[in-house]
């Protein structure tokens, strides 16, 4: 990860190094809240505009390349629709659901993250129910909501990413829908670079072991967790859940921002996003 996009939160947590070391679902989680925390602020600063996080109504954007569910319609029908948002942040996708008539609850286990979307509440809007918590452990009954999504939230941070996938099946209702995106599985052979450094394959995409920054001590302060394109598939399929798409968007032309990784560059020549897009059977 580029230490400069992060400076605060590296300066913050005292990150010295990288490991590539296996890690548990307690320990990642404890990192993830840390991490979140600390750059909750200089997160903002750099996507704030780009996410509508400080638009009243919110903005729902699935990803780097900025497609919207607007257009996209990935979740289907939402008006009248119970739904989570899993890993929401400071709440711009929530947000933009509660204005199209839907019932959404955002959670993030960062109290950081979620103040930025309490805070943006606060001037009006759509209010959205906000519960600090993790994704492995859903704090709600059972088929309790219609829908559940995820934009770049949780996934790509826990431990046990098939745990999540049981606990959105068993919270969903019959018929639901569930739509999470990621950073592209592929993603994972090439450095962290949106330049011609990031061009060229370097990290074995069959490695699962975690990237992990980690502080003088040794202790984590950053974990992100790779699974392939076959790992997510049977991960949603074991859950009991069918896939009914899997979308890895095109660069679009107009866009000529960088973020991390992405670039129009690196986007010209293979996918940086993979949306799943999944329901529970209906009975």
């Amino acid at each position: 990860m580029s230490e400069d996009r992060h400076a605060e939160a590296n300066t913050l947590l005292g990150t010295a190094g990288t490991a590539r070391t296996r890690i548990g679902s307690a320990a990642s989680q404890q990192a993830s809240r840390r991490w979140w925390d600390a750059d909750a602020g200089q997160y903002h600063e750099t996507h704030a505009d780009f996410l509508g996080v400080d638009s009243p109504d919110g903005e729902f954007v699935w990803c780097p390349e900025g497609l919207h569910e607007g257009d996209m319609r990935f979740l289907g029908e939402v008006a009248g629709k119970r739904v989570l948002e899993i890993g929401c942040g400071s709440a711009p996708c929530a947000r933009w659901l509660a204005g199209q008539g839907a019932h959404p609850v955002g959670l993030d286990l960062s109290m950081g993250m979620l103040a930025r979307g309490r805070a943006v509440m606060k001037r009006g809007g759509p209010q959205v129910p906000l519960i600090l918590a993790g994704a492995e452990t859903l704090p709600f009954a059972d088929a309790s909501f219609d829908l559940a999504c995820s934009a770049f939230g949780a996934i790509p941070f826990v431990a046990d990413s098939a745990q999540v996938m049981r606990e959105v099946a068993r919270v969903l209702r019959p018929g639901g829908r569930w739509v999470f995106s990621v950073n592209h599985p592929m993603r994972w052979i090439f450095p962290d670079d949106p330049g011609p450094a990031g061009l060229t394959a370097a990290i074995p995409y069959f490695d699962r072991t975690p990237y992990v920054e980690v502080d003088s001590e040794g202790e984590p302060t950053y974990v992100e967790h790779h699974r392939t394109i076959g790992d997510r598939v049977r991960e949603i399929v074991a859950a009991g859940l069918l896939v009914v798409d899997i979308v890895e968007p095109d660069w679009p032309e107009w866009l000529d921002r960088e973020w991390g990784q992405w670039s129009p560059l690196r986007g010209e020549i293979f996918p940086g996003t993979a949306i799943f897009v999944t329901e529970k059977p209906a009975r």
